[in-house]
């Protein structure tokens, strides 16, 4: 799970930073179509934001990878990469034509969707998840 933490990290806060220093050009990469509007580099800002902070969250969690939480983050992770594979691969089959990141990175997070579901199919340890008296 350390590992799962560690890469997650880097790709999320890579991600995160690129949308909230250059979305245009990130933007571009993806989809084929610069953002050229205020609301619109706004809104990917905004996303940049949330992407920044789950690759802190990974970058952090990855110090105690079999914790209850550090479960929950992966659970979390594995609902962001297969909405990103949907939305993604949607925009992919009706936008034409795509940014030449688009495939590829429909193609990470499927990767990365099987490695957190899979991660959270195994069992955690009974010492670390273990229900804490109230």
């Amino acid at each position: 799970m350390k590992r799962l933490l560690l890469v997650t990290a880097v790709i999320e806060a890579g991600a995160g930073l690129a949308l909230l220093g250059c979305p245009a050009a990130a933007v571009t990469l993806l989809l084929g179509s610069p953002l050229d509007t205020p609301v619109g580099l706004t809104v990917a800002r905004l996303g940049g934001a949330g992407l920044l902070a789950l690759g802190v969250a990974c970058w952090l969690t990855k110090h105690d990878a079999q914790s209850c939480a550090a479960r929950g983050l992966i659970a979390a992770m594995t609902i962001y990469n297969l909405g990103a594979v949907v939305i993604l691969g949607l925009a992919g089959i009706q936008l034409q034509p795509v940014g030449l990141a688009l495939w590829p990175a429909v193609g990470l997070h499927v990767i990365m969707t099987i490695w957190c579901f899979t991660t959270l199919l195994r069992k955690p340890s009974l010492a670390s998840c273990q229900q804490q008296p109230k």
